[in-house]
């Protein structure tokens, strides 16, 4: 990042290289769309790179080089009028934050691959929010904390997302595969 901000040479285009799976990933699970996805990464660091002043230090640049990919790809979806998440049901919102640890464990429920290809096909029917999430922490293991400082929601929002996340994904997995995922 200091070789970046002194406008040393080659140093954005590696900087680009680093992130660029990051800034992807998190476009396209949101997006869907691989023509949309390429344009807004391109975007995304379009807009690294003209706020790149702005850049403090204050949390690490994958998280801010993560948020900038998430409100990119955020922006695109409320322009195309794309609901980012299921409507809630305020009267489940505190169970769902009491009953965060639900004990599903994801790796588990890709055992095989049958149970892999059936959780993919389910994860890919979650809302934009709940799907960018829950490949977020579950897949790549980037800690809440972070989640939170990429996408600017609380820390109990996304663990009650990460909890209605789970909980679909289980009983779609019960309903296909006829058993208790």
């Amino acid at each position: 990042m200091d070789a970046v901000q002194a406008g040393e040479r080659g140093a954005f285009e590696r900087l680009v290289k680093q992130y660029q799976g990051l800034c992807f990933h998190i476009i396209q699970r949101m997006v869907r769309q691989p023509d949309d996805t390429r344009e807004l990464c391109q975007d995304a660091f379009l807009r690294v790179h003209k706020y790149l002043h702005q850049y403090r230090g204050e949390s690490s640049l994958q998280g801010w080089i993560g948020q900038v990919a998430y409100s990119v790809a955020k922006r695109h979806l409320e322009r195309k009028r794309i609901p980012l998440q299921d409507a809630a049901d305020p009267e489940a919102h505190q169970a769902l934050l009491e009953n965060v640890g639900d004990g599903f464990d994801l790796e588990g429920a890709t055992a095989d691959e049958e149970s892999a290809r059936c959780l993919h096909a389910e994860i890919e029917k979650l809302p934009p929010m709940q799907r960018t999430l829950l490949t977020l922490y579950h897949l790549d293991e980037v800690p809440i904390a972070e989640i939170a400082a990429m996408t600017g929601l609380a820390e109990g929002t996304i663990k009650s997302h990460l909890f209605r996340s789970r909980q679909r994904l289980r009983q779609a997995l019960e309903a296909r595969m006829g058993a208790t995922a």
